[in-house]
């Protein structure tokens, strides 16, 4: 009975230890947990630039974008290998006007995690912009199962152009 208790007991001390070693790995990166606040901050004000957007108060919604593009280089320096925020860093230089530097970060994040919509979406949307339809269609391609609004967006993209 005893040796069955001390087997249980290792085996849940092993399997919490692998847990928090999984969930500092993928939200720590060795640093401080400020990162996370950077990024959430970036994400509310790529959010409201979005909107100013649609607006047609692209000024504005440069404005915002380059300080999401400072919070996002900021949680990029702790934690390089996520790919939502290598996604956003893309986005904030594209939108920036930044097209050779976003695409960087496209392609580090698809290395990542090569089925990412987001990243797949605005690279191809990139793409377009940059002339290079063939690989705009790739990147609609590698979205066609998803059954996601980031597939329909960028064909629509692609449509119209």
């Amino acid at each position: 009975m005893f040796k069955k208790i001390f087997i249980i007991l290792i085996a849940v001390f092993i399997f919490v230890q692998y847990l928090d070693a999984s969930y500092g790995a993928a939200t720590d990166s060795g640093s401080s947990d400020s990162y996370i606040k950077e990024y959430k901050d970036a994400e509310k004000f790529v959010l409201r630039a979005k909107k100013l957007e649609e607006k047609n108060k692209i000024e504005r919604a440069t404005k915002l974008y380059s300080k999401a593009l400072e919070k996002l280089k900021n949680a990029y320096k702790s934690d390089k290998k996520n790919p939502d925020i290598l996604n956003y860093l893309g986005f904030t230089l594209r939108k920036t006007g930044k097209l050779k530097e976003a695409e960087k970060y496209y392609l580090a994040g698809l290395k990542i995690d090569p089925k990412h919509n987001g990243i797949n979406e605005y690279l191809g949307e990139l793409y377009v912009k940059t002339g290079r339809m063939e690989l705009a269609k790739e990147r609609l391609a590698v979205l066609k199962n998803c059954n996601c609004e980031e597939y329909e967006e960028l064909k629509e993209v692609i449509e119209k152009n």
